[in-house]
């Protein structure tokens, strides 16, 4: 799943987090708490041909506070590590799904049963740079500090960090749960808590009993890709290299078998095409070969359904060359 980011405010101790799900827009925003649902009848008739119109008495009620949370795993895939690495991320989302605004306490456990291994806490980031992936500009989340304020609908991006044990083999799996819990009311679904909701009304819990959590997972890989994606050139429309309207960039990806004695398969490289760019038809290179833009001819398309470039590389091993995709955007 995918999500914009609007960035972030600190308001006191908790930081209030604005991030907007992706999706249609045939959705209807929640009804905030306090609103007033009023409703009046109206009837026609007739007497001796004289027409009259009368209205019944207004009905009001007032919505109230429904609290509610989701918590999502947004890795694509089981997070492949080494034995012995540390500060392994494993990325989660958590929404608030209720129609108020609510406060989230956060916490992780590593220690599960049903996997090969248990992978050691080290910490939970909250997503506060902008930048997607786990950085050095993220915010490390401290229990009743910074818990994230998130009003109805909106989402945070949370890191949580993990060492792999040394002893942990080859396609071993490790899991480690992240959880949220509101700091205002949890219980039964459908139980009431008078008073406690925003504007003064009463917080009804949600399905979620004001609570959610899911698991992510780790695998033990006896392979380690090297991907690293760079800048080739950027070409302006007046022979310089600024990146102004008209300039072209083309971007370069190489992709390595690091370390290990095994096979990595199927391996495939996608990129979405940057915001407030466009791609540049026929730019897209393997190793110097030019692709196709269109899919099930060659290695590689551009996915205009995704607007994203996808190439695949086949199965790779230590032995393998280095793998170089290019491919060109123009800015807007």
């Amino acid at each position: 799943m995918r999500i914009n980011r609007k960035f972030l405010c600190r308001t006191g101790k908790a930081m209030t987090f604005t991030l907007a799900l992706l999706g249609g827009t045939s959705a209807l925003a929640l009804t905030a708490p306090g609103q007033p649902i009023t409703n009046q009848a109206a009837v026609s008739y007739a007497v001796g041909g004289t027409p009259f119109n009368a209205s019944s008495n207004l009905t009001s009620l007032t919505v109230q506070e429904l609290v509610d949370i989701e918590v999502t795993w947004l890795d694509s895939a089981n997070v492949a590590v080494s034995p012995g690495s540390t500060s392994q991320v494993l990325t989660f989302q958590v929404t608030n799904i209720g129609n108020g605004s609510e406060t989230f306490a956060l916490s992780a456990d590593s220690s599960l049963s049903g996997d090969d291994f248990n992978p050691t806490l080290q910490s939970i980031y909250l997503e506060t740079d902008g930048v997607p992936g786990f950085s050095g500009g993220d915010t490390l989340y401290v229990l009743n500090s910074n818990d994230p304020v998130l009003a109805s609908e909106t989402s945070v991006i949370v890191y949580v960090l993990n060492s792999i044990p040394g002893g942990a083999t080859n396609a071993q799996t490790g899991d480690s749960a992240l959880t949220a819990t509101s700091t205002n009311v949890t219980g039964t679904p459908g139980s009431v808590n008078a008073g406690d909701g925003d504007a003064g009304t009463d917080a009804i819990v949600g399905a979620s009993g004001g609570a959610a959590s899911f698991t992510g997972t780790y695998v033990v890989s006896d392979v380690s890709l090297s991907f690293v994606k760079s800048v080739l050139s950027v070409v302006d429309p007046f022979g310089g290299s600024q990146p102004v309207p008209g300039a072209i960039i083309t971007y370069r990806i190489q992709v390595s078998v690091s370390a290990g004695a095994g096979t990595a398969t199927a391996v495939t490289v996608t990129d979405p095409i940057p915001t407030n760019t466009t791609y540049k038809t026929a730019s897209l290179y393997l190793n110097t070969g030019l692709l196709s833009d269109s899919a099930g001819n060659d290695a590689g398309e551009h996915d205009t359904g995704l607007n994203r470039i996808v190439v695949r590389l086949g199965d790779m091993t230590l032995a393998s060359a280095v793998q170089t995709v290019e491919f060109a955007v123009t800015i807007n």
